[in-house]
Parts: structure tokens; sequence; C-alpha cells
């Protein structure tokens, strides 16, 4: 078979080093999912507030307390999960920049 000639835009790789090669893949992955982390726990954060107040509202409903004592309840979880939830995952991030930092200046 006749290998066809690269792109010239192509990134020329010597794949002769395999060890640079996963070193370089790595540190790409890791640089792609921890710019999606902070996305994907936002997700997290609000499916878990929508769940939570959703389980007061049909609890306080199946139980027949007051729809009006029911609904603020449910949005005072709601909310309080939500703002608790964004705390977590703004301290998560500030940490995990912290922690980069801290290992970017050990290697140098």
């Amino acid at each position: 078979m006749a290998r066809s000639a690269p792109h010239p835009d192509q990134l020329p790789l010597n794949w002769s080093d395999n060890e640079a090669i996963e070193v370089i893949v790595e540190q790409r992955v890791a640089e792609r999912f921890q710019a999606e982390s902070f996305q994907w726990r936002f997700r997290l954060v609000l499916i878990e507030t929508v769940m939570m107040g959703l389980l007061v509202l049909v609890a306080g409903l199946v139980l027949k307390q007051p729809t009006m004592m029911v609904l603020r309840a449910s949005l005072i979880i709601a909310a309080s999960c939500l703002a608790t939830g964004l705390l977590l995952l703004s301290l998560s991030a500030a940490t995990a920049k912290l922690m980069s930092r801290l290992r970017k200046g050990k290697r140098k």
C-alpha cells in the first residue's frame, strides 16, 4: 500500500517517540476535561435543585398539606439547594485553580 502525503497544515509527529506523544495527548485531554468539568458540575447542581424542589412539592401535596405552604417550602428548598451548590461549585473551581498553580510552581 502506498502512503499518502500528510496535509501541510497537519502537525508532524515522530511516531518513534511514543512516550512524548502520550504526554502531549494526556496534557490536552486533561486541559479539555478541566474546562468542561465546571459545566458538568453546574448541570448536576441544577438537576439536584429541580429534584429536591419537586420532591418537597410532591411529598407535601401527597400528605395533603396547604398548597401555598408546600409551594413556598418547595421554592425555599430549591433556592437553598441552588445557593449551596453554587457555593460548593465556586469553592471547588477556586481550589482546582490553586492546586494547578501550585503544581506548575513546583515543576519550574
